[in-house]
């Protein structure tokens, strides 16, 4: 595969979304996002979110992640990469990581081997971090939660701390990005960081 993929990785509300559909549109890159991305998973990202599905099982919402990304990568960034095209996009691998790994306490080496299945072994050249206080992402996501934003008992902290973790074990694919300032200023962050790493993709 000639093209490259960038993921922008985060907790909800740290601007992820926005930053990673900017840095595609400077880069001229395609960008996508997970989960929801195909028909397929716009059935899974719904039966995810819905705050009415409280007694979906763990393991049952890390299965459902993972067949999107098995649907998300046959579709979409693995004819982009073969094609030559770079991508960017909105979460892919290490959310899994931090939201049913760290997050849930579901075994990290069981999901890295699944998702190498999924993916056909398919990983980021760059994971963009962008981090913020949770005090900060608590107050842009005001009160209307889906399922992963309700989540209480420490959630959001264990996944922030696992989305570090995961970026201080592997420096040379993770960039960690101070996502706490205006759209444009962590823009340009972002467009540094990629520069410096990937000398601005193509």
């Amino acid at each position: 595969m000639t093209g490259r993929l960038i993921a922008v990785e985060g907790v909800d509300a740290s601007g992820k979304s926005t930053q990673a559909q900017m840095l595609a549109v400077s880069l001229g890159a395609v960008f996508t996002f997970q989960f929801g991305a195909t028909d397929v998973g716009g059935v899974i990202r719904r039966a995810l979110l819905d705050p009415d599905n409280d007694s979906l099982d763990d393991r049952t919402e890390a299965l459902l992640i993972i067949a999107d990304k098995a649907q998300h990568v046959a579709q979409i960034v693995g004819p982009a990469l073969e094609a030559g095209r770079d991508v960017v996009t909105d979460r892919f691998t290490a959310s899994t990581l931090a939201y049913q790994g760290y997050g849930r306490g579901l075994d990290l080496a069981e999901l890295q081997t699944m998702m190498r299945f999924a993916t056909g072994g398919i990983e980021p050249d760059l994971n963009l971090l962008l981090d913020i206080p949770l005090e900060l992402a608590s107050r842009r996501l005001g009160s209307s939660l889906d399922r992963f934003e309700g989540t209480g008992d420490g959630f959001l902290d264990r996944v922030r701390a696992g989305y570090l973790a995961m970026a201080e074990a592997d420096p040379d694919h993770w960039v960690v990005v101070d996502a706490d300032g205006s759209v444009d200023d962590v823009a340009a962050r972002v467009m540094a960081a990629v520069q410096e790493r990937l000398g601005g993709m193509r």
